[in-house]
């Protein structure tokens, strides 16, 4: 005869945290830092927090929801200046601001592949843009300038960090560039008069000599490229 199994209450067993939003995000970020974010789904995040993925949809609609929520987590720790103290370090605070952005995708790649294909609306990203108009604004550029230009800057950032990316995840990144490099000298030496003149410049600078540059021109062609006017209505 089997010995009885003896029941164990439910009060004995220790209580699950309540499930949340804040507590899937942080969960969800956690393994994106550990393992990537490929290993982020629903069922993962699910088995970490001890429930179903049915019951997760209720706090996060959709993977694309959950990885503009992990963005706004991250740009939690980004340090926004003050645009009404910035003076005449506007510029250089933008760039700073713009170049911390990009740089902090540059550890997420794969977040920053995703984040091209969304539109954030995270309290973070709204108060960044929010920085970035007034940064704008504290350097004179008009409004309508401003508006379109934050939109440029901040799609380029997300860019850069997702094919830097890309090529570092490359097994052949190197192999590439060598030919790339190549290509270009033995185009040099030949009939490629423009490409002869800039060979030592097209390859000069370092990647953050770069990309602070870049901005910096974007940033005027903003300044001076005024918006076309609305166009006239049909009816």
């Amino acid at each position: 005869m089997s010995p009885r199994r003896v029941p164990v209450s439910r009060r004995d067993r220790p209580a699950k945290p309540p499930l949340s939003r804040a507590g899937a995000v942080s969960v969800a970020l956690r393994i994106m830092r550990e393992e990537g974010l490929e290993r982020v789904t629903m069922r993962r995040l699910a088995a970490e927090l001890d429930t179903g993925p049915a019951s997760l949809y209720v706090y996060v609609q959709n993977m694309a929801e959950l990885h503009g929520a992990i963005l706004d987590e991250l740009l939690a720790g980004l340090t926004l200046p003050d645009p009404g103290r910035a003076g005449e370090r506007w510029r250089e605070e933008l760039i700073g601001l713009l170049t911390g952005y990009t740089q902090l995708l540059l550890g997420q790649p794969s977040l920053a592949r995703s984040i091209l294909a969304l539109r954030p609306s995270g309290p973070h990203y709204v108060r960044l843009i929010d920085t970035l108009l007034g940064l704008l604004h504290a350097g004179g550029v008009p409004t309508a300038q401003a508006a379109w230009g934050v939109d440029l800057l901040l799609q380029h950032g997300t860019a850069t960090a997702a094919e830097q990316g890309v090529r570092s995840e490359a097994v052949d990144a190197q192999a590439e560039q060598d030919a790339f490099v190549e290509a270009l000298n033995d185009a040099a030496d030949g009939d490629c008069q423009n490409i002869a003149r800039a060979r030592h410049e097209l390859f000069s600078g370092t990647g953050d000599q770069r990309l602070s540059w870049m901005f910096d021109a974007m940033i005027a062609g903003i300044s001076t490229v005024t918006v076309p006017e609305p166009e006239p209505s049909a009816h």
